[in-house]
């Protein structure tokens, strides 16, 4: 175990002191600190190796050759948000602050994903034909239209690995193949991507069924692919294994205000008016954690969607559970949707 306190220096250290904290820490960054402790600069080794190129002296000081804007993650931020922010930035390692910017840590990519690392598979619904989208989805499947930078299923993708998760099963049907080029099996994020393809269209539980059933043996979480959503994925899991239920359903609260007095009677009598009142619902978000037992029925071929296994399992007396969100959550299923999910990313 490596201590980051080891790999500070001030700003009137040398070159050489940078040089042997990087030998003896293998933490392959070292923080510069001013007489507040507050960070000012890093420098790795490729720092080093660009001051020998000028021909600097080992003996000139460190801050000669630091990185002075170096990425930083605040000392509040969450695990998954660092995670996120590191592999979208390509870092190693990444210094943590405080409000005044002194240093209180350091985190490494590695120790991220080895502590954050969750076993259980994550199905996500690709294979839907975006015909509420088109002329967008034309020539590009829904999950490939890009929300910022990035397609909207790579966001999706990205956030499960922010929380630790690397077993990828995605369903495929409609321009199969370009999701399939664009994601390839998973490499390029780190993780494993399987394909199902759907010959035709399954609905949104039928895909299940093509799962391999003797492979499964963890609680599957189950997204669709058109969702922009901050979701705690984790902390869904914990809950659903807490309730111990054998399916959890994500809920938003759906409200809808009747824009007249609504009249309450009794026979031939009025008991009460309620001016414009408001009815709050919870509404289907698209996002469930499923124990394996729930896929035994799914043969893989005949059409279902997900409400209708879910009604099926409560009839036979198994208990679903509802997970409510409150974290943001969009369903990108119309051109209007799909132009609000571009200002929301930038919030993200």
């Amino acid at each position: 175990m490596h201590n980051w306190k080891n790999t500070l220096l001030r700003v009137t250290d040398t070159i050489k002191d940078a040089i042997s904290i990087l030998d003896q820490e293998s933490l392959r960054i070292v923080m510069i600190i001013d007489d507040n402790d507050r960070l000012v600069g890093t420098v790795t080794d490729g720092d080093i190796r660009r001051g020998l190129i000028r021909h600097l002296s080992l003996d000139n000081p460190v801050i000669k050759i630091m990185f002075k804007t170096p990425t930083v993650a605040l000392e509040k931020d969450s695990k998954e948000s660092v995670l996120l922010k590191m592999k979208e930035l390509d870092l190693l390692q990444i210094p943590i602050v405080n409000v005044d910017r002194k240093v209180v840590g350091l985190e490494t990519l590695q120790h991220l994903i080895e502590g954050n690392r969750l076993d259980n598979p994550v199905f996500l619904m690709a294979g839907g034909f975006g015909k509420r989208l088109q002329p967008l989805t034309d020539n590009t499947p829904k999950p490939l239209l890009k929300v910022g930078t990035k397609p909207i299923l790579e966001n999706i993708l990205n956030q499960f690995i922010a929380a630790g998760f690397h077993n990828f099963y995605i369903s495929t049907h409609y321009k199969a193949e370009m999701v399939k080029n664009h994601f390839g099996n998973g490499g390029d994020w780190g993780v494993s991507i399987t394909y199902l393809h759907e010959e035709t269209p399954l609905g949104t539980a039928g895909g299940l069924g093509l799962l391999p059933k003797n492979l499964i043996d963890l609680p599957i979480l189950m997204m669709n692919g058109d969702l922009l959503t901050k979701i705690d994925f984790k902390g869904l899991l914990s809950f659903h294994l807490n309730e111990g239920g054998d399916a959890t359903m994500c809920a938003r609260e759906y409200d809808f205000q009747v824009p007249y007095g609504v009249i309450k009677t009794n026979g031939q009598h009025v008991s009460s008016i309620v001016e414009k009142p408001v009815h709050k619902f919870f509404v289907n978000a698209g996002v469930y954690v499923l124990n394996p037992s729930m896929l035994d029925t799914i043969d893989g071929v005949s059409y279902l969607d997900m409400p209708d296994l879910l009604q099926e399992k409560i009839d036979g007396l198994s208990q679903v559970n509802v997970f409510p969100v409150h974290e943001y959550w969009l369903d990108i299923g119309q051109i209007e949707q799909f132009e609000q999910a571009q200002i929301d990313v930038t919030k993200f």
